[in-house]
């Protein structure tokens, strides 16, 4: 084995220099643990669904908080891994509004972030979650975020009559409230972007909200960052990006079909670690996973993981 020596902080930071030699190189494992986003709203027009909590070691975090420090495992011990699911958009009959479903909770170790919020119907505020989904007509709130994680969704339409859908909220940024009197959408919440991976990559963008034809929208409302789906414009709402964390956006409503659209569904949650590269990771069988090596350091990239799966490290 090749002589490597690395500095403490350059382990935890995920850079390099020359003070430490192999034999005393700790296993600090750098991390961002994105949740599943909130599916959209089924209404006139449906908030969008709230971003999957993020959570962050490298670049930046969620919520506006401050960075977290990596975590200081031991070798031949096993760490839970879990993925969560993208809640579903909301769906039913012709003349039902139904809220979208929240998404579920990736799991890293002690590292847990929150599902995004569901987005919300005139009946029913946006959900609360790791990003909160956003309001609807009738002034409806969005839901709150969770500290250092996401933003909460944005308020629905104030206007009388007007039912634009608020944009979920984002890791980066809260949902967009509507300002249109034609029952325009809003915008989803920005997400966030991290080279973790070592390439720059967007992450848990909040979903737009729908908007209503019948009311003279003509405004496709975007989800936040490029990963949080479309509010539809008298049409479904797009899903988030899958392993992103996006919300789905929120379903609108036209003249010749009422709203019997469905609010997208959210992206499915990811986990990214990043550690030195004198380890190997092993996973259980029901992780799927990729590994690649950058300057030093690996990088395991996990989509999908269940109840039970867990990760253990070795030397290499």
């Amino acid at each position: 084995m090749s002589t490597r020596r690395f500095s403490q902080s350059s382990v935890k930071t995920g850079t390099r220099d020359n003070r430490f030699s192999v034999g005393f190189v700790p296993l600090f494992v750098n991390y961002l643990v994105v949740a599943g986003g909130g599916g959209g709203g089924k209404s006139v027009g449906g908030g969008g669904g709230g971003a999957g909590g993020l959570r962050s070691t490298i670049g930046t975090t969620g919520g506006g908080g401050s960075l977290e420090q990596p975590l200081s495992l031991s070798l031949s011990t096993a760490y839970t891994v879990t993925i969560g699911a993208g809640g579903a958009g909301g769906s039913g009959t012709v003349y039902a509004q139904v809220a979208g479903s929240s998404g579920s909770n990736s799991i890293f170790s002690t590292v847990t972030s929150t599902g995004g919020g569901g987005g919300g119907i005139p009946a029913a505020d946006g959900a609360s979650g790791g990003s909160g989904g956003g309001g609807t007509g009738r002034a409806n709130s969005g839901g709150a975020g969770t500290a250092n994680q996401g933003f909460a969704g944005g308020t629905g339409s104030t206007t009388s009559g007007v039912q634009g859908g608020a944009g979920g909220g984002g890791a980066g940024a809260a949902g967009v409230a509507p300002t249109s009197t034609s029952g325009n959408g809003a915008n989803g919440g920005a997400g966030i972007s991290t080279d973790i991976s070592s390439s720059s990559l967007n992450y848990a963008g909040g979903g737009g909200g729908g908007s209503d034809q019948v009311a003279g929208a003509t405004v496709v409302t975007s989800g936040g960052s490029g990963v949080g789906g479309n509010g539809g414009l008298g049409g479904n709402g797009s899903g988030g990006t899958a392993n992103r964390g996006g919300g789905g956006g929120g379903s609108g409503r036209d003249s010749a079909n009422g709203f019997t659209f469905t609010g997208g569904s959210g992206g499915s949650g990811v986990i990214i670690l990043r550690y030195a590269d004198i380890y190997n990771a092993t996973f259980t069988g029901g992780v799927t996973s990729a590994t690649t090596s950058s300057n030093g350091f690996k990088i395991s990239t996990i989509t999908a993981a269940g109840a039970g799966d867990t990760v253990t490290w070795s030397v290499a």
